[in-house]
């Protein structure tokens, strides 16, 4: 569905146990680290302020970090618990905290839109985060043990030494295994692959015994009530998508247990998702009929089985859509 085999993710989310405060360091003094530097005595001297939904004033001491995970509540909502099995839609700065020094890694306050936090965490903002609330904004600190490890992550510029810092704005949550609501207007048909549903699990779809369609087709089988998705907005779908040729699925979120998130009509996608998804409404289910031409073109994609004649049917279930 993808251009590309993959899209680099930093990988925020993982599996670990449940949120709450992070213990601070068992000694009361400040010891010089290996570099000569004083270690702070508790990662509790970090802290930020300001209103949820407003980039948060963060400050670090300019000395090391404690290698023990801490966080806090900075701000309690009241909506319900994150768990292991959702997706969190969130705004966060994260900080590189090395010794003396610290830097912004990124925020998306700056960008005037929240994020997904698709896929597994890294294991402190997992431990940290899982079983707060919605509504809540939680300052993380994360040694590296609980973050990329002793390899670091070059990428984005932490080393295996680092400590990293988030403040993160929970705004709302959605389930791994979730599809869209509403009743189904359509289930295809007429030419087109039928679609069945099944609440919580991925619909079926059946390629009917004709030749396809020469051009893109898009039929909405449940009207969202929610705003019409544009160009440029970041989305989290739900999708099943099978080869027209021989009737196999050759890629799903549903069976990953994972929803999947991205820019739509801005190039990130096949060109027939960027056009059947723009002006759809969030919390619709849509059936796309995807000609070689707006999807893999004649190269295909030999990983999957598509050829560079073949015809792609996808069902999407459009759950969000953030940003511009």
């Amino acid at each position: 569905m993808r251009r590309a085999a993959a899209l680099l993710v930093i990988p925020l989310l993982a599996a670990a146990a449940a949120a709450g405060c992070g213990s601070a360091s068992s000694s009361s003094a400040a010891k010089p680290s290996a570099a000569g530097v004083p270690t702070v005595a508790s990662n509790s001297v970090v802290t930020a302020s300001g209103a949820f939904g407003a980039a948060p004033t963060v400050t670090i001491p300019a000395k090391s970090a404690a290698a023990t995970l801490y966080s806090k509540t900075l701000i309690q909502g009241t909506g319900a618990p994150l768990t292991k099995t959702q997706t969190l839609l969130g705004n966060f700065v994260l900080y590189d905290w090395s010794g003396k020094t610290h830097k912004l890694l990124g925020s998306t306050y700056s960008g005037g839109s929240p994020t997904f936090f698709v896929g597994p965490m890294l294991p402190g903002l997992e431990t940290a985060l899982v079983g707060q609330r919605e509504g809540s904004r939680v300052l993380v600190v994360i040694p590296p043990k609980d973050g990329f490890g002793p390899q670091g992550n070059s990428t984005i510029g932490v080393t295996g030494t680092d400590t990293l810092v988030f403040v993160v704005d929970m705004i709302k949550a959605y389930g791994n295994s979730s599809g869209v609501a509403g009743k189904q207007a359509s289930d295809g048909g007429s030419g087109l692959p039928t679609v069945a549903a099944v609440a919580g699990k991925a619909p079926t779809i059946k390629i009917p015994d004709s030749t396809p369609p020469k051009t893109l087709q898009v039929k909405t089988l449940i009207k969202g009530t929610g705003p019409k998705v544009t160009k440029g907005q970041n989305i989290l779908v739900q999708y099943t998508g099978v080869i027209w040729r021989t009737g196999k699925v050759f890629d799903s979120s549903w069976s990953r247990s994972e929803p999947a998130s991205f820019e739509i009509g801005v190039g990130q996608v096949i060109p027939g998702w960027d056009t059947g998804i723009v002006g759809q409404t969030v919390g619709s289910r849509v059936l796309l009929v995807i000609p070689p031409a707006d999807g893999y073109g004649k190269s295909g994609q030999s990983s999957v089985g598509i050829e560079g004649t073949d015809t792609l049917v996808f069902v999407v279930d459009i759950l969000a859509a953030v940003g511009s």
